[in-house]
C-alpha cells in the first residue's frame, strides 16, 4: 500500500485517514483534536505518516493527557 505523500493523491490520503479513524473508533475513543490536526497535515501533504507517528508517540510519552476529545464527524473534520 502506498502511503508516502509523493506516491498518493490528496483524495487517497483522505480515504486512508478516514479508514484508519473508522477502525480506531471500533475499539477506542474518538481521536484527539491533536490526532485530527496531524491527520489533516498528512492529507494536505505537509507531513509524512512517519513524522506524525513520531509526534504522537512523543506526545504520549510526555503523558500529556490534556488532549481534549470530542464527538465529531471524521469526514467533516478532514475535508477542509
Amino acid at each position: 500500500m502506498k502511503v508516502l505523500i509523493n506516491e498518493t493523491t490528496k483524495e487517497e490520503r483522505k480515504a486512508l485517514v478516514e479508514k484508519a479513524f473508522g477502525i480506531s473508533l471500533t475499539g477506542a475513543q474518538a481521536p484527539s483534536t491533536f490526532a485530527i490536526e496531524l491527520a489533516k497535515q498528512y492529507v494536505d501533504g505537509e507531513k509524512e505518516l512517519a513524522q506524525i507517528q513520531k509526534e504522537m508517540i512523543e506526545r504520549y510519552k510526555k503523558n500529556d493527557w490534556s488532549i481534549h476529545r470530542k464527538k465529531f464527524s471524521i469526514k467533516k473534520q478532514i475535508r477542509n
